[in-house]
């Protein structure tokens, strides 16, 4: 997949030359498209995935894109020790972190709820406890660098939404526990930020093919979408929609918490 134009870095893009960068979920899709950016604005960038063979691509194209170091580390966020070991192996390689985008997701079905508490254990490591784990180990280094957690959340951690039982419950507990903890922060007068980046549909391969037939919305790019992540976290916002008119549907469910709501975007009869 090609970069962005430079000419869409601009001007943004010249508070990140130099910056350290972890960024996990960078083998593909969304966090594919944040390594290509972030390297062609000159950033210095851990990425982490669990397919080696594909961060390895990926780490090559960063370096011809302008990335001024590019590491990579395979890990499997379902297992509780991988953050930490992630975590120390980004503040060994760049000697500190400016930003720690949290992007991986687990592989979740796109269906009714069929009682599968087990995968929603499995997913809720996956989606929740390690984002909680990587962001507790960054913070010493974030608070020294003055730098931001990005989180990539969904709708659908805003609003629940049909066919994501599992899925929307953690994104929901993303959205409690960063925005409890932004509160935090701002009490210790910490120097560190976080940015809750607020997704609908994407074009990515994965979700196209999970929501076919089942909702009537037409997906926006990834290199968009991650665009607007690297521009939240450098702007420390509290929150990104993508698109931006996200947060109006957001804003007419918390004024009208009616399912009648949703009910243009999906498609009702769907099995």
């Amino acid at each position: 997949t090609c970069p962005p134009s430079p000419c869409f870095l601009v001007p943004f893009a010249e508070l990140l030359p130099g910056a350290r960068v972890l960024l996990t979920g960078a083998s593909a899709g969304i966090g594919e498209q944040m390594a290509f950016s972030y390297a062609a604005m000159g950033a210095e960038m851990v990425l982490t995935a669990r397919r080696g063979a594909v961060l390895r691509e990926v780490t090559e194209k960063c370096l011809t894109l302008g990335a001024k170091k590019v590491f990579y580390i395979p890990a499997d966020m379902s297992s509780p020790s991988e953050p930490d070991r992630v975590l120390q192996f980004a503040v060994q390689k760049l000697g500190g972190l400016d930003y720690v985008v949290l992007n991986h997701i687990g592989a979740s079905p796109f269906q009714m709820w069929n009682g599968d508490v087990e995968h929603t254990r499995w997913l809720m490591q996956v989606n929740f406890f390690s984002y909680v784990a990587l962001a507790t180990a960054a913070l010493p280094a974030l608070e020294r660098s003055r730098g931001s957690v990005v989180v990539v959340s969904s709708l659908a951690g805003k609003v629940p939404t049909p066919f994501t039982t599992s899925y929307s419950a953690t994104k929901f507990a993303l959205d409690g526990f960063f925005g409890s903890l932004r509160h935090e922060l701002t009490m210790q007068r910490s120097n560190v930020s976080i940015t809750v980046c607020v997704l609908g549909l994407i074009d990515t391969a994965s979700a196209l093919e999970k929501v076919r037939g089942r909702v009537h919305l037409s997906p926006s790019p990834a290199a968009e979408a991650a665009l607007a992540i690297i521009r939240g976290g450098a702007a420390r916002a509290h929150e990104v929609f993508f698109p931006r008119w996200l947060r109006y549907v957001h804003g007419l469910w918390v004024l009208l918490p009616n399912p009648r709501v949703l009910h243009s975007f999906y498609n009702y009869s769907a099995p």
